[in-house]
């Protein structure tokens, strides 16, 4: 009985990720935004992308730290999502629900979530920042696997 209700539960809860809605501004040239918003879709998101020409007045009203910036800003559940951040991060953040402003992964590291290119993956930080623009490390990833 047990074993059912916690089956049900983590059924239930997978059904709740994928029926989150995003928003993405990103340019309209870029091919590597457009992979990690088709894996967004592959996964069951919902997206709805804005093609702009100056993507910089988003960051800054979305309260991004210049630092972390990357080639496309998207907003989910009320938080900023910047660059190529991987899904099981952004599932982790809606799961978590913590008092931040968002996360982001800044530049765009050799073979995260859009940029796959068969190579040798990179790591790199997913970082988290507030309100005030502090910004800590969340997590490490190397290619799309989280490693810590």
């Amino acid at each position: 009985m047990m074993k059912k209700i916690l089956t049900i539960t983590t059924l239930t809860f997978s059904l709740s990720l994928s029926a989150a809605q995003f928003e993405v501004f990103k340019s309209p040239y870029c091919g590597c935004c457009q992979k990690w918003v088709d894996a967004l879709e592959a996964q069951g998101h919902e997206v709805v992308t804005h093609p702009v020409e100056n993507i910089h007045k988003i960051k800054f009203d979305a309260g991004l730290p210049a630092k972390l910036g990357a080639c496309h800003t998207a907003f989910v559940e009320g938080y900023v999502v910047e660059g190529h951040v991987p899904i099981q991060a952004i599932d982790e953040l809606l799961e978590e629900k913590p008092a931040i402003q968002g996360i982001a992964v800044p530049g765009m590291p050799g073979e995260s979530l859009g940029m796959e290119q068969g190579g040798e993956p990179q790591p790199y930080i997913v970082y988290e920042f507030d309100k005030q623009q502090n910004i800590r490390p969340r997590s490490k990833y190397s290619g799309t696997t989280k490693i810590q």
